[in-house]
């Protein structure tokens, strides 16, 4: 700090003293208090002092022979914690029991669900021009008797917004939909040099026929994040243009042929 003081005081910037003792201007303002007193080093590779109530050696083995023990082997630290209590018995807390466990590599998951993990963050992808990335999705249109529906395929451009294909079935399937992108990319040229294919996570989206296909194909599948409904908003505007349009029948169709005819 004092170096850092006097590099100051004859006139050089503050980032570039920092720089040149390979030091982050934050960790220097962290050394210096309020009052302007130096406090110790708290870097994560810096020597550490023992604390005051650390846990010795001699009381991390009596944590790990209570956890051994038959009647407790099977239990968590939230458990074993309180068990001990209602004997008079008092080791440590239960954070330290749980510390001490995974110092030792004795704190691992058990039983027969699946442990938590990290879900990573979807992709995303840009186009910079057209055929790089397709956006589809499946809206129903619903007809005259109440639940049963049609449902609308829509396979479109997100560079161009062109519309690359449409159709309307009776049902929600995986193998119509890789039918309908194989006849997509033959018509476009992309079978060699096939886009990237972005859909929300319905069930045909997710489909093992799909996914399998597209697998062949070498198309890169890219899905929306969990729980967020509209982040294909490509697809959602046009399915939201075609059913506000005044032609499109407010007590739904009469018969699959009528939809199609409509769409």
């Amino acid at each position: 700090m004092a170096l850092f003081d006097e590099a100051v005081s004859s006139g050089a910037s503050r980032y570039r003293a920092a720089e040149v003792m390979n030091v982050s201007e934050r960790t220097l303002k962290r050394w210096r208090s309020e009052r302007g007193v130096v406090v110790e080093d708290r870097r994560p590779h810096a020597a550490q002092c023992n604390q005051p109530h650390q846990l010795t050696h001699e009381e991390e083995q009596a944590i790990l022979n209570t956890c051994h023990q038959p009647e407790c082997q099977s239990l968590p630290p939230s458990q074993i914690v309180p068990l001990l209590a209602d004997k008079g018995v008092y080791l440590a807390s239960e954070s330290s029991f749980y510390r001490v466990l995974k110092k030792h590599e004795q704190h691992h998951h058990r039983g027969r669900m699946k442990p938590c993990r990290t879900v990573p963050e979807p992709t995303s992808f840009t186009a910079t021009g057209p055929n790089q990335v397709w956006s589809w999705d499946i809206s129903f249109c619903p007809s005259v008797v109440r639940g049963q529906n049609w449902y609308l395929y829509l396979i479109m451009d997100i560079y161009s917004r062109k519309i690359i294909a449409w159709e309307v079935h009776d049902e929600e399937s995986g193998e119509l939909a890789k039918k309908l992108l194989e006849r997509d990319l033959l018509r476009e040229n992309c079978w060699h040099n096939p886009p990237v294919l972005h859909s929300d996570n319905g069930a045909p989206m997710t489909s093992y026929t799909l996914k399998a296909r597209l697998t062949e194909l070498g198309m890169l599948m890219s899905y929306s994040r969990p729980r967020v409904s509209n982040d294909n908003p490509y697809s959602e505007a046009l399915f939201r243009t075609v059913k506000y349009c005044p032609t499109w029948p407010s007590k739904g169709f009469k018969s699959l042929s009528a939809v199609r005819s409509g769409c």
